[in-house]
């Protein structure tokens, strides 16, 4: 009954958003008809008032039951997996009574219809959230708010019920289960796929932030202070998804690269790109009351991109090995949901736009121009990005088979990044509403001689690294320098809590920069086949094949390598790459062994036997290769740290001179 119990309670939330819906909707329409009657006063006029009041009071307690019960139908389904009741096709085909209790678990989100659950188990529960503790916006343009999330859940819990029903039962059952994708029997399961979807879900909170404040013709500061604290963490948990699933590709697929610009792959970065436009607009908004408009918009473009990459993960247009779906009736109700929510928020926007007031303005040399500078070079990778991802898929539809690889990226990608990060070096050196160029160079000067003077270091030193990496790290060192230049002769004690945030993030920035670039520049490759008792090298490092033996997992065997490294005159040490062999389903698996130092990582993969007992073996040495991550993490850290220093009480504190405001 468990299997029904689920089902039920996803029914019963479809309901509670159809009913969320229609409440916000008809508290707004007699709402509003009261109001064009304001001058009447009869009990006619005050019964509207009444009863718009009451239906109000209904929506927010309906959006926390919806939020609820849809919960409560994801556990369900967590719960028919760790029992692995064989009579649901779900678990019989996605699952395995011998798979260890955590792929178990996280088995109920590796599937397509698991993982839309999980999706709209995350779009509930923001809609229960916005309604339980949201308090900065106006009741009415709250209501839109809430209704416009409710209209979205509405959609997936009808692509849910009638395409993709999780609790669909098996008769009679398996005797047993099919299995998990062994490419998915990781612990990276547990951890990614959650929280990329509380960043992808949580930009339908910006969405529908943005279309309530349409509605009710409500674009200002207060608005964007409210909208703020949600943007701010849905780009935290997309940040971290991000950086754990390129971690996770990594060392899982043995292809050696940190990003492959694999199709699905940009699904996820296209809603950070936006997203992270989004953020730094709605700064503008919210601390000077401009950029109302550009905001407004790219609310709706974020999380068009969200959809985007829905429809590409789950259509069946894709073959990934990210993807879930492969039947086009899902893709085409996916595609109508776009065309639906995506279509209708840029009718409205256009529709009512041209009522939103101007709002301050500002000189183009100051914060607000820097950051709308970001903004735009942002903008320019998300469509370089999406016309790469979708063109292919174009292509292909017209006849013509194509492919747009890493080459096309970095080469289009590459050049403007490098110009997003000089702009961010110099965006916190730079005053708000009005600047002078002058001082602004003035400022830049400890940046620029930085990032020069490490370029020429990478050169003198590395003349072959290539010309985007040695730009690369050199901006990497100037904008950490710049990174720091807010707390420049500050009190730190006084300084607020997001200025740390900000500082970190894009101080995480430069890590990062500077890790890929690393990455590009300095690796060492070697794809050998050797026989036991066999040196070869790579690097710094001289590695010998010592030979094979067989390894037994959980569920699982392996052909396993045993592998004697030495750094120079270091110790040596072993290292273990593995060839699994999964039964169910039945797949072969290359496990890399990878190293961790403080300069970088040795990886080493066993690849297939040859003729005369030689033994396929490859290897790379990536010099600060770890950057990547670890700067992904400061990014995520000074993202949570901006967030609690805008939601937590700030007590005031007496104004201090700073070179920058």
């Amino acid at each position: 009954m468990i299997a029904e119990a689920g089902l039920a309670a996803l029914w019963l939330a479809a309901a509670m958003a159809l009913m969320q819906l229609l409440l916000a909707g008809l508290a707004l329409w007699i709402g509003r008809a009261r109001a064009m009657t304001a001058a009447e006063d009869s009990p006619r006029a005050e019964a509207r008032l009444a009863t718009a009041a009451q239906l109000m009071a209904g929506v927010r307690p309906v959006a926390i039951v919806q939020g609820a019960l849809a919960a409560l139908s994801f556990l369900l389904l967590i719960a028919v997996f760790v029992r692995s009741d064989m009579s649901v096709l779900l678990v019989a085909t996605n699952s395995h009574s011998a798979k260890p209790m955590l792929y178990k678990i996280a088995g109920a989100w590796g599937n397509h219809e698991g993982s839309m659950l999980l999706w709209v188990t995350v779009l509930a529960l923001a809609g229960a959230a916005i309604a339980a503790i949201e308090r900065k916006l106006g009741e009415k343009t709250l209501i839109a708010t809430l209704g416009a999330q409710a209209a979205i859940s509405a959609g997936f819990y009808a692509f849910l019920l009638f395409s993709s029903n999780p609790f669909t039962r098996l008769n009679p059952p398996a005797a047993e289960g099919a299995g998990l994708n062994p490419l998915l029997q990781d612990p990276g399961l547990a951890f990614h796929p959650p929280t990329l979807y509380f960043g992808y879900v949580g930009l339908s909170i910006a969405f529908s932030f943005a279309v309530g404040a349409l509605i009710m013709r409500d674009v200002g500061s207060a608005f964007a202070r409210a909208m703020r604290p949600w943007v701010l963490a849905s780009w935290v948990f997309l940040t971290i998804g991000i950086t754990a699933g390129s971690y996770w590709a990594y060392y899982e697929l043995g292809w050696g690269g940190w990003w492959f610009w694999d199709p699905v792959e940009n699904a996820s970065l296209m809603p950070w790109l936006a997203a992270t436009a989004l953020l730094h607009s709605v700064t503008v908004l919210a601390t000077r009351d401009g950029l109302r408009a550009w905001t407004i918009m790219l609310a709706v473009v974020a999380f068009s991109m969200s959809m985007i990459g829905t429809f590409l993960v789950r259509s069946g247009i894709l073959t990934s090995v990210h993807a879930f779906a492969v039947d086009p009736t899902r893709g085409s109700f996916i595609l109508a949901l776009l065309v639906l929510y995506i279509g209708g928020a840029l009718l409205l926007f256009g529709l009512r736009i041209g009522t939103v007031k101007q709002g301050a303005t500002f000189e183009m040399v100051s914060r607000e121009g820097g950051l709308v500078l970001n903004n735009l070079f942002l903008s320019v990778i998300l469509g370089v990005v999406l016309i790469g991802t979708l063109y292919p898929i174009v292509a292909q539809a017209m006849g013509t088979q194509l492919s747009v690889g890493p080459p096309f990226f970095n080469k289009a990608t590459g050049p403007i990044a490098l110009a997003l990060f000089a702009a961010m070096a110099a965006g916190p050196l730079l005053r708000w509403r009005r600047d002078n160029a002058q001082a602004l160079l003035g400022r830049m000067t400890a940046p620029i001689a930085v990032a020069v003077l490490g370029m020429a270091g990478v050169f003198v030193f590395a003349p072959d690294a290539g010309v985007l990496p040695i730009l690369g790290l050199g901006l990497a060192f100037g904008v950490a320098v710049a990174s720091v230049a807010p707390l420049w002769k500050r009190d730190l004690k006084r300084t607020p809590l997001f200025t740390y945030g900000m500082v970190l993030a894009h101080l995480g920035v430069a890590v990062s920069l500077a890790g890929m670039a690393s990455e590009s520049a300095f690796t060492k490759e070697r794809l050998v086949a050797v026989r036991p008792g066999q040196m070869t090298q790579v690097g710094p490092f001289s590695v010998r094949f010592i030979g094979i033996a067989p390894a037994i997992g959980p569920n699982w065997s392996a052909l396993e390598a045993r592998l004697e490294v030495r750094r120079g005159e270091g110790e040596t040490f072993v290292m273990r790459p593995q060839s699994r062999f999964f039964a169910s389903p039945p797949t072969v698996t290359s496990e890399a062994a990878i190293r961790t130092m403080l300069d970088g990582q040795l990886y080493t993969v066993i690849g297939a036997s040859e003729d005369g007992g030689r033994w396929q073996l490859r290897l790379w040495w990536k010099p600060w290769v770890t950057l990547i991550w670890l700067g992904g993490g400061l990014i995520a850290l000074g993202g949570l740290l901006s967030l609690i220093g805008r939601v937590k009480p700030r007590r005031k504190v007496r104004p201090e001179r700073t070179r920058y405001a």
